[in-house]
């Protein structure tokens, strides 16, 4: 990971000539559609279920704000094939393709003063298999994957888009993936030093939401009339789990560090392809957790998330969401 570079890059920025001062995005009553882009966060699920295991927040946030829903979201998404070496899909080139395609040949049709644009991605870029162990392409570093993903406005406003909230990444560290004290899971079977692990992946995601906050403060000054705005995902995960009492309602303990559905390997099972031992929450009890498994939220996660974007979108507004145009 170039780190220079990234220092280099968040100087540059935070010296740039532009204003930062708050602005209130689209009217109340004037968002009629919402087009969801991002990974297992934000798909609202195929034949292989949700990321939840039930419904996800955008699905809710249709319900809550009374809007039509266009999903384009993809489980295990990455923002561009040039710089993660997964199998797919992508952000840039699968999901924003098929979003054109759907426009394009009428299957869908927005007009873009009435619809909301979101993305939630990055978890795929910076964790396993990709920065966190430098597995990347073209010496990718963060700095290459937020501007990519940034630069999701920018294709979608040559479109026609104009109304945009961008979510960032939430506290990895804190996940039971990237706990200093994590277990072997089905998300890495392999021995690694999870202490460095949780360091880094912390450094990541504060250092790539850093990036995006200044990269997308400067947009507004090339982009009239778009309204772009900021979903502090990150900090209000932090207060879910610094504040559990606040979100969680399940009947059993609340529970901020385990999963409802966790699934531990040991040194043969992590080599075998078997699922695990895995331990299961049932009925109500999943709603005290706010991790459905070792790398995923919750649905009643995903339930506060979808009760904040909705607000935003109704116009009555979030303390997680910033305006800068």
């Amino acid at each position: 990971m170039r780190s220079t570079s990234l220092l280099v890059f968040a100087s540059i920025l935070a010296i740039a000539p532009w204003s930062t001062a708050a602005a209130d995005g689209p009217k109340k009553g004037q968002i009629k559609n919402l087009v969801t882009f991002g990974d297992s966060y934000t798909d609202v699920g195929g034949p292989a279920g949700s990321s939840n295991n039930g419904t996800q927040w955008p699905v809710y946030v249709a319900d809550y704000a009374h809007v039509s829903l266009f999903p384009f979201a993809r489980s295990g998404a990455a923002c561009s094939d040039q710089l993660t070496p997964k199998a797919g899909p992508y952000l840039m080139q699968n999901e924003l393709p098929e979003y054109f395609s759907a426009t394009g040949n009428g299957s869908i049709k927005v007009k873009p003063d009435e619809t909301i644009y979101t993305l939630w991605i990055g978890t795929n870029d910076l964790g396993v298999n990709a920065i966190l162990n430098n597995e990347v392409k073209n010496n990718a570093t963060i700095v290459d994957v937020t501007k990519c993903a940034v630069g999701w406005v920018n294709t979608l406003y040559k479109s026609g888009a104009r109304n945009f909230l961008y979510q960032n990444i939430i506290p990895l560290q804190r996940t039971p993936l990237y706990q200093v004290d994590s277990y072997l899971s089905r998300y890495w079977s392999a021995p690694r030093n999870s202490t460095a692990w949780n360091l880094m992946i912390d450094q990541l995601a504060v250092g790539g939401n850093a990036i995006a906050e200044l990269m997308l403060q400067a947009l507004p000054a090339s982009l009239p009339d778009a309204h772009i705005g900021l979903f502090d995902s990150h900090s209000l995960f932090n207060d879910i789990l610094d504040h559990p009492s606040k979100y969680l309602n399940g009947s059993a303990p609340l529970n901020v560090t385990g999963s409802a559905h966790g699934c531990r390997f040991d040194v043969y099972e992590s080599t075998s392809g078997v699922d695990g031992n895995c331990t299961d929450a049932e009925g109500t009890a999943v709603d005290s957790f706010a991790w459905y498994d070792e790398i995923h939220p919750s649905e009643q996660s995903d339930r506060v998330v979808a009760r904040e974007i909705a607000n935003v979108i109704s116009g009555k507004g979030s303390k997680w969401a910033t305006w800068y145009s």
